[in-house]
């Protein structure tokens, strides 16, 4: 708390308190040996799951709040240049939630978009069961499909840890089937082919090692 309000009391002393956007937040989670895996990539929660933290303080009328609204990676760059004022490319693929923060509707439809277009070396596919993937989180429901089907269906209310795989479950058919179309829809308007990951590594020449995965160092 002391080193928040040195922070803070910094900020006014050079005078930006009032017209610079703070973010905390992560480009993945990890999975520290959840479900037997490590590292990220994975569609589990502890892997996709990353702390959003906003604050700006020359907005009108702000005050701290929790939302419970889903925002996806892409969403950010938009979100913070609605912030600004700025105008956004029409090439933008993520949504502006800049009106809902300052207590507007959510824009979204509630589905934030998993995708692995190929894991690379921390997941590879030879001895760590990396594969190609496009899924959906919803507040309740997540739902994975790998090349061949329907791979992960989790009911993240009844099941936090996602323990319990209900894909193909006779009581969740018509879940499964409605979260399928979501997913598809979503594919369709991101002009996604859902190709397998070799003919995206062809196509942009990325080098593979061995388990013919981009290679990652840390």
């Amino acid at each position: 708390m002391i080193a928040l309000e040195k922070f803070n009391q910094q900020l006014k002393n050079v005078v930006i308190d009032k017209n610079t956007i703070f973010v905390f937040t992560s480009d993945h989670g990890d999975m520290l040996g959840s479900h037997g895996y490590k590292k990220k990539q994975q569609p589990w929660d502890e892997s996709i799951r990353v702390p959003f933290l906003l604050k700006y303080q020359g907005m009108k009328n702000w005050q701290p709040k929790e939302m419970e609204t889903l925002i996806d990676a892409p969403d950010i760059m938009p979100t913070l240049l609605g912030l600004c004022n700025i105008p956004i490319p029409e090439s933008v693929e993520g949504i502006d939630f800049s009106e809902h923060i300052k207590g507007g509707e959510d824009p979204s439809d509630g589905v934030a978009l998993l995708s692995c277009a190929h894991p690379f070396g921390q997941w590879n596919s030879i001895n760590m069961g990396g594969k190609e993937y496009r899924g959906i989180r919803t507040k309740r429901y997540t739902y994975v499909r790998d090349l061949t089907s329907p791979w992960l269906l989790f009911d993240n209310e009844k099941d936090p840890y996602q323990q319990n795989n209900l894909i193909n479950k006779a009581s969740f058919k018509s879940i499964q089937t409605k979260l399928n179309k979501i997913l598809m829809d979503k594919l369709k308007k991101n002009n996604d082919a859902f190709l397998p990951g070799m003919d995206y590594i062809k196509k942009f020449n990325y080098p593979v090692d061995e388990t013919l995965t981009v290679p990652h160092k840390n």
